[in-house]
């Protein structure tokens, strides 16, 4: 019988089974045109919204955000690629802003510069600046002020989960996301993340005693690999136990691509949930 996801233990795990059990793509039959398919909705995207594209917010060549405006004074979400911080851009993912500007959310999508031309702490830095930027923008961008909502998607779902802590975010949406770094230490993907044992406890939210206290919502597709769900949820009860606000649910069906349907739809679960942060969160 294969076990649960809770009874999981990757450290009595072998090397290839520690890959195989981190790796979407492999797990994914057809994941690459998926992936495609962003990308050429992401490029019509663009160029319906080409006002507020590639707004520089640091020095390095992918310190850029696009902004895409909803409404006039409307709410923002910050969206954070994923690609487990060596991999895509911001431009693939554009499309994704259609289900929460269905509901008058403006959407920014913030770009990063990837491993191994940036190490994990350089990369947390990079989003805490955007943010930063992305802030005191706003008013110029017709955007209501007030706090930023973060989402993101699997990297993107950790990068998420460390931007809690600025001042200018009021809540998260961790899409499968990775929160705890030691099995990635010990995987291929750490080949370009060169992570040494301290830098990975110190970006793992699940190594953290404690969190920042802002309600955070914690999704994953039912369908995903173990290890994944297994994040998710041990990351739920991390908060949990610490007593932060916390939300935590699987997508039925969803694998780790197919459950960004959920954000591009303006009736998908995951665009709820974000209209529900905004409303939780409301000043």
């Amino acid at each position: 019988m294969t076990p649960t996801f809770a009874e999981l233990d990757w450290h009595k795990m072998s090397q290839q089974e520690r890959d195989l059990g981190l790796n979407n793509g492999v797990a994914v039959t057809g994941s690459a045109d998926l992936v495609g398919c962003w990308e050429q909705r992401s490029a019509a995207m663009r160029q319906r919204h080409p006002a507020h594209l590639d707004l520089r917010y640091g020095p390095r060549e992918r310190n850029r955000i696009d902004f895409f405006e909803a409404r006039e004074q409307g709410p923002t979400l910050l969206f954070i690629h994923g690609g487990y911080w060596q991999h895509r851009a911001k431009e693939i993912f554009a499309t994704f802003a259609e289900g929460p500007m269905a509901h008058g959310i403006n959407i920014a999508l913030i770009g990063y510069t990837l491993a191994p031309d940036a190490t994990l702490d350089e990369i947390v830095a990079e989003i805490h600046g955007g943010i930063d930027y992305l802030a005191g923008q706003l008013p110029a961008l017709g955007a209501a002020s007030g706090g930023i909502v973060v989402s993101g998607w699997s990297a993107g779902g950790h990068l998420t989960s460390m931007a809690l802590s600025n001042t200018h975010v009021r809540a998260g949406m961790a899409i499968s996301g990775i929160y705890d770094l030691e099995p990635i230490r010990h995987s291929y993907l750490n080949v370009k993340l060169g992570l040494d044992e301290a830098m990975s406890r110190r970006n793992s939210p699940m190594m953290m005693a404690g969190g920042a206290p802002k309600p955070l919502s914690l999704v994953v597709g039912s369908a995903e690999l173990p290890l994944l769900r297994q994040q998710t949820a041990d990351f739920a009860c991390h908060r949990a136990r610490y007593g932060l606000p916390v939300t935590y649910e699987e997508i039925p069906g969803a694998n780790h691509f197919t459950i960004m349907d959920e954000l591009s739809s303006p009736k998908g679960r995951i665009t709820t949930l974000i209209r529900q942060l905004f409303e939780r969160t409301a000043g």
